[in-house]
């Protein structure tokens, strides 16, 4: 196998593997939310409970949708990076750091997803046109 193949499986398994664990988390969260009636959920950045959930639902369930199929993956990593950031240091500011370290796991894998890009192995990566220049 060659080093660019390696390097793009290896991509394509810490985004997908990454989203799908991700998204367990925002199952629950996107049910509350099709579930309509009375909202209760933390508002942490003060925009209602019902924003907040929408937002969540948006960066552990939605966003990761696109960064499996590893489509705009580096502007769907956004998201979840937010959410993480606002889950660590907002929502769990005053936790030990055993209780945010899921938090800052999602970060730094989503964070490292945004820099690389989705590899080889992906949407993005079928749409890349090979420049007659590239070396």
């Amino acid at each position: 196998m060659k080093k660019d193949n390696s390097s793009g499986l290896g991509l394509a398994l810490l985004r997908i593997c990454a989203s799908a664990l991700m998204m367990t988390h925002g199952f629950g969260k996107l049910q509350m939310l099709l579930n309509g009636g009375e909202i209760e959920f933390a508002d942490p950045i003060g925009v209602g409970a019902k924003f907040s959930l929408i937002l969540a639902v948006i960066g552990e369930f939605v966003a990761p949708v696109f960064v499996i199929l590893g489509f705009k993956t580096r502007w769907a990593a956004i998201p979840t990076i937010i959410t993480m950031i606002v889950a660590a240091f907002v929502i769990h500011a005053s936790d030990p750091i055993g209780r945010k370290e899921m938090a800052l796991l999602y970060l730094v894998v989503f964070a490292t997803i945004a820099l690389t890009g989705a590899g080889k192995f992906s949407l993005d990566g079928a749409m890349q046109k090979k420049s007659p220049y590239a070396g």
